[in-house]
């Protein structure tokens, strides 16, 4: 699993027009499911998601984590994290999970993300055509992959 973690003030997720999910301090992570991925990749990147400490402390230093601010997340499906750009000019995304094994790990992601937050999650609609919108606060974006532990 692959995920891009965003630091936000805000952050919402439009189908066709309308708001489907909406946070306001907290992570938008967008996340990229493939074939070799298990139910460890998901706990291991939900539970580095939910420690990583990109808030700031009172004194101004990236100490705290979602948990620690009570802020929200923003969970968001997207296969693009796995295109491979090696030959040409077109991404392949061979990669990338087909629905019939993604759409079960994303729901896992969401329960785990839940259970680990100790709260609901917004999240997108598996497949859509979504359009997400955010103000990214820093900016901090971090990248994970649950394969490379990094």
């Amino acid at each position: 699993m692959k995920v891009v973690i965003q630091r936000v003030s805000e952050a919402s997720v439009t189908i066709e027009g309308i708001v489907k999910g909406t946070i306001g301090k907290g992570l938008l992570v967008l996340v990229g499911i493939e074939d070799a991925d298990t139910n460890e990749d998901v706990e291991w990147l939900c539970s580095k998601t939910i420690n990583l400490r990109v808030f700031d402390d009172e004194n101004g230093v990236m100490n705290k984590s979602v948990i620690d601010i009570d802020g929200d997340i923003l969970l968001i499906s997207q296969f693009t994290l796995h295109a491979s750009t090696k030959k040409g000019n077109r991404p392949s995304y061979i990669k990338a999970s087909k629905p019939d094994f993604a759409i079960p790990m994303y729901e896992k992601t969401i329960a785990q993300l839940e259970k680990d937050l100790g709260k609901k999650i917004q999240t997108g609609s598996f497949g859509a055509d979504m359009k997400v919108g955010l103000i990214n606060n820093g900016p901090v974006t971090i990248i994970i992959d649950s394969k490379n532990k990094e």
